[in-house]
């Protein structure tokens, strides 16, 4: 299982320099797992660069995988994330929401680079 973050997906939709590589992981969506969160950025993003449109149908693709809701104890799991590796508040729902799945996360976010569980895709 793995998490594919917010920039990946980005970059994916926006057909950025490492779509390619982020397409690799994007194949099967049943091995895909998605943190709630990453709605609010993919959507946000996606309306403000380029229409409400695009947003809504790029929330379409990431619903074909697997949503994981922000539960109770997976937000005590990100707090505990924030204060073991210094991650923003968003990051650290998604690094609890990998660990609370068991998968690992996919990133070009150079906040995850050096940690456990991430595989990290360098911008060029």
């Amino acid at each position: 299982m793995i998490v594919v973050d917010s920039c990946g997906w980005l970059e994916y939709f926006s057909n950025g320099s490492l779509a390619d590589a982020y397409a690799e992981y994007l194949i099967d969506h049943s091995e895909i797992v998605t943190p709630s969160i990453i709605h609010y950025e993919i959507f946000k993003v996606m309306k403000q660069q380029a229409n409400e449109e695009a947003a809504f149908m790029a929330i379409a693709q990431i619903n074909k995988t697997k949503i994981i809701p922000l539960t109770d104890d997976i937000a005590l799991m990100a707090a505990d994330v924030h204060l073991r590796h210094s991650l923003p508040m968003a990051d650290a729902i998604i690094y609890a929401t990998a660990g609370y799945a068991g998968a690992d996360i996919v990133t070009s976010d150079a906040h995850f680079e050096n940690l456990p569980g991430v595989i990290y895709l360098k911008k060029r």
